[in-house]
């Protein structure tokens, strides 16, 4: 309406009908464009967030965040993913009364989503105090860190930090005048390693680490195993509910996602290198070979190795098939898995990309030599071009690819985001000697409830065993229907000594 009664009056003026539709058209776009920008501008403003003055609506400035004013953006964002998060919501409910974390200093280093705010205002409902950094550059939704923020959370981070803006929101989650954490949630390791390095004497009140990642959950098992972890840490990325679900799962799902966002490729026909068959490589292949690509396997594991063999994929060694493939994906939680030598041989316009949490199974540090030019062609996609044209089109600079260049389902993150809930309140509340300095893994009563919360979303109903059926099984008709020492995970099950003569 505005459109035609703009136009009839620019016409009255003398102004030519199409000429007049023309120009008020082009304002339409502008004005649209500038509203998008305002939502999407966190690009725009080249300051740094670390050389800004910003306090919320109520006067409080401890935070660092790239705008306050996407608050109400944020706040959007995080009431659609309580829709999708029941299970945490049914915690934030029941458990709101008793504060089973009241007196509980979280400090916590994750991807900051609206996935993760939804868990963070539960920490908070279940009285908890939470200060919090981004454990990737490229992942934190920038409107939902301005509504925590306003919602006075200690928030610093923001999309697009460099290394050293990384080190400086962790140091400033820890390093505070009157506070001192005394719970550990983490997501890499990047946090627990930073307070060991820099603030040893505060593990003396922290009473637990909870730590999600491969990579992360590697690095504790390191340090229990020379005898350097000194708080009982949690291992939630071999729980059921993270390594089924999320790991399966979400990855199945975002990989395409991540993938169409920043290169519009077309999946059928094109040859696929998948590195690594866990559950994060199990989800990246199922998703790629329904799509109509031809999926090859690489695998250091035999059994995994086995799996992809009988599930249809071709096993082979990255260099075996380097030359030919369209796209590499790694998802390993290993270091150096495509280095410059892979990339070398890479045929023209070969995609590289990694699901794994850390940016070191891609070697990108080798990449940055004066005969190779860098060209930005869109966000988080960097042509990386050889003296003879050769291009290899790299994604996220060899960060993890889903929550960097696209989103993941909420659903699935509901399920992890309660474990490591749950595993917070365990850890905090547990009488003194249940943990040692130890690495432990979630109770499998635990699991089953996380699972549990999430069957009513479908509708779901459960059969019960009869008392016979019980008796005959040896089990409590409650649960747990597994024992501890069952695992879904290989990775995990691997992790117990084998007999010497395997070795």
């Amino acid at each position: 309406v505005w459109l035609e009664n703009s136009t009839e009056q620019l016409s009255e003026n003398h102004v030519p009908e199409q000429k007049a539709s023309d120009f008020v058209r082009l304002l339409c776009f502008l004005f649209c464009f500038a509203a998008a920008a305002s939502y999407t501008d966190s690009s725009d403003d080249e300051t740094s967030p670390r050389d800004k003055q910003q306090k919320n609506s109520k006067g409080n400035g401890d935070f660092c965040i790239k705008n306050i004013k996407q608050a109400d953006f944020g706040r959007r964002e995080i009431e659609i993913a309580e829709q999708e998060m029941p299970a945490l919501m049914a915690l934030r409910k029941r458990a709101q009364g008793e504060k089973p974390l009241a007196g509980a200093k979280v400090v916590g280093c994750t991807h900051i989503t609206a996935q993760t705010a939804v868990l963070m205002e539960t920490l908070s409902a279940l009285g908890a105090q939470c200060r919090w950094a981004a454990c990737n550059i490229y992942s934190t939704q920038n409107e939902v860190a301005a509504a925590l923020a306003e919602g006075g959370f200690s928030v610093f981070a923001w999309k697009g930090e460099s290394e050293d803006d990384f080190w400086w929101c962790i140091d400033r989650c820890v390093n505070v005048e009157g506070w001192q954490p005394n719970m550990i949630l983490d997501d890499g390791g990047d946090l627990t390693h930073w307070i060991y390095k820099k603030y040893p004497n505060m593990f003396k009140k922290i009473k637990g680490i909870v730590e999600e990642s491969v990579t992360g959950v590697h690095r504790l098992y390191q340090l229990s195993k020379a005898g350097k972890l000194c708080v009982p840490a949690m291992n939630v990325n071999d729980s059921v509910t993270k390594q089924k679900f999320d790991n399966l799962y979400c990855c199945r799902e975002s990989i395409l996602d991540g993938l169409k966002r920043t290169t519009d490729v077309m999946f059928g026909g094109k040859q696929v290198v998948v590195c690594g068959y866990g559950e994060v490589g199990k989800g990246c292949c199922a998703a790629l070979k329904a799509m109509g690509s031809i999926v090859y396997v690489t695998e250091i594991d035999p059994i995994c190795a086995l799996q992809a063999c009988m599930d249809g994929f071709r096993l082979v060694k990255l260099s075996e098939v380097i030359r030919q493939v369209d796209i590499v994906i790694t998802c390993t939680g290993n270091k150096n898995v495509v280095v410059r030598d892979h990339l070398d041989r890479m045929k023209n316009s070969c995609i590289v990309c990694n699901m794994g949490h850390s940016n070191t199974e891609i070697d990108v540090a080798s990449l940055r030599t004066p005969e190779l030019t860098w060209e930005r062609v869109r966000s988080q996609v960097d042509h990386v071009i050889w003296p003879d044209g050769k291009r290899v089109v790299l994604l996220a600079e060899g960060r993890l690819l889903n929550l960097s260049c696209s989103t993941v389902p909420t659903f699935v993150l509901s399920i992890t985001a309660t474990t490591q809930a749950l595993a917070l309140i365990e850890l905090y509340n547990a009488p003194e000697g249940r943990y040692k300095q130890d690495v432990y893994l979630l109770p499998k009563k635990m699991d089953e409830y996380v699972a549990s919360l999430h069957l009513l979303t479908f509708d779901a109903h459960l059969t019960e065993l009869t008392d016979e059926q019980a008796k005959y099984l040896g089990l409590n008709k409650n649960g747990p229907f597994k024992p501890n020492y069952y695992r879904y995970s290989l990775k995990s099950a691997l992790r117990f000594s084998l007999p010497r003569f395997y070795c």
